[in-house]
């Protein structure tokens, strides 16, 4: 087919091609920077709305923790725990007299008899005082104490010992100082977690 129109109609067209080409683009521009902005304008909308829900759940909980009465229940369970603590001091110095009276008497040698215990509640220890017929048997029961095949003490220690005049009935009373084994079977707390085992 013959194109006869003047030059000049055929270069109107041929702008008016490009033009419309051109239209079409910003228009397809036009609608994409819509559809985002809708899109960010969506999502913006949705985030605020999250938070304002959050914050809503957030001071829910707050109001029900305020009624349950968060800080007194924290300041019974303090309360608790530190009796818990003190109950198992306590019971860590607690000693099993029975079986300690048991063990001492059978390694006490011959010509002592004791005569007094007394325990000192915090540092684990213990004083022993004893009646022996002549100083030998006095440092033979420190001796025989501070053994650590019986187990009882780590370390007994001599105070004193007075002996009376040759010839005398009671002969010598000795003091002695004696620290509990930190694993012996005669503290109440050691006792329960050898039953375990």
């Amino acid at each position: 087919m013959l194109n006869l129109l003047p030059d000049e109609n055929k270069k109107a067209y041929k702008y008016a091609k490009a033009n419309v080409k051109i239209a079409e683009w910003i228009i397809v521009f036009i609608v994409t920077i819509v559809g985002l902005l809708a899109i960010v304008t969506y999502g913006l909308i949705n985030m605020q709305s999250s938070s304002n829900t959050y914050q809503g759940h957030i001071a829910l909980m707050n109001k029900t923790l305020n009624k349950e009465n968060l800080k007194t229940t924290k300041l019974k369970v303090v309360s608790i725990s530190n009796s818990l603590r003190l109950a198992v001091q306590v019971l860590s110095n607690e000693v099993l007299f029975s079986k300690l009276l048991q063990q001492i008497g059978a390694v006490m040698p011959s010509g002592a008899v004791l005569t007094a215990l007394n325990i000192n509640q915090i540092s684990g220890g213990i004083t022993l005082t004893a009646n022996t017929t002549d100083y030998q048997s006095a440092t033979q029961m420190q001796v025989n104490l501070s053994s650590p095949s019986n187990g009882i003490f780590s370390k007994v220690d001599i105070v004193s010992i007075n002996c009376n005049a040759q010839g005398s009935a009671t002969g010598c009373t000795v003091t002695l100082r004696a620290l509990f084994n930190t694993n012996n079977q005669f503290l109440f707390i050691n006792q329960n977690q050898g039953t375990k085992k």
